[in-house]
This record gives structure tokens, sequence and C-alpha cells, in this order.
């Protein structure tokens, strides 16, 4: 029961369900979800650990970086019912919608996108995390 509470709670924000919508489409680094939302970064590294500790999101590490992907267990759970639900209701939001075009413009400003190496990039001038 904790955890289906958890899993409501997590979509029980605004931002964390503009967020899954971004990762219904793509995974995500930090600093591209902060460009389609236009939150700070401590905010959507606050909601996507939400996300995560619910079980409906992936982690990954790339360095100092972490990327969000919908999580590999949604196929064989309830979760992947909720989130289904929540990708239906989202398909023709207007918020949605537009937070999905932004992020086929976006760009990931993480080393690894851009083709700069590890030494040679400055954490302290990205948003990425």
């Amino acid at each position: 029961m904790r955890d289906l509470i958890k899993v409501f709670k997590a979509l029980s924000d605004e931002n964390r369900l503009r967020i899954l919508n971004l990762l219904l489409l793509r995974e995500c680094c930090v600093c591209e979800v902060v460009q389609v939302l236009g939150i700070s970064q401590t905010r959507v590294s606050r909601s996507l650990s939400q996300l995560y500790d619910a079980g409906l999101l992936d982690r990954r590490s790339e360095g100092l970086w972490n990327i969000y992907t919908l999580s590999s267990h949604l196929t064989d759970d309830y979760r992947n019912l909720i989130v289904k639900a929540v990708e239906q209701a989202l398909s023709n939001n207007p918020i949605a919608v537009n937070d999905r075009k932004q992020l086929a413009q976006s760009k990931r400003l993480c080393p690894s996108a851009a083709g700069i190496k590890a030494a040679q990039f400055n954490p302290a001038n990205s948003s990425c995390s």
C-alpha cells in the first residue's frame, strides 16, 4: 500500500507530471528539463528524485550528470497502467503538447552531448546534474 501512495504522491504535482510527459518521449538530463519547464535546477532535481523514489524512473550516471528515463520495470507492474493513464490524459493537454515541442528543440548541455571532454568542462557553468 505504501508503494502505491508514493506513486500517487509523486504524480500529485504539475511539474512532476510535466517531467513524466517529457520522459514518455525520450530520456532526459536535468538541463533539458530545466530548459523546457523553465524552473530551477534544484526544483527539477527534487522532482526527478521523487519520481525515481516512486519507482517510475531509472537513472544512470554519465560522469557528474544523471540521465533519467522511464523505469524498465514498468512493463510488468501496476505502475505501467498508471503511467499509460497519465500519458493518455496529457496527450491533448496544451501545456503538455507545448512541453513536448520545446523538448524537441532543447539541447543537452552535458559534456558527452556537446563533445567536450570532462576534464575541459566546468560544471559550474552548466545546469546539468
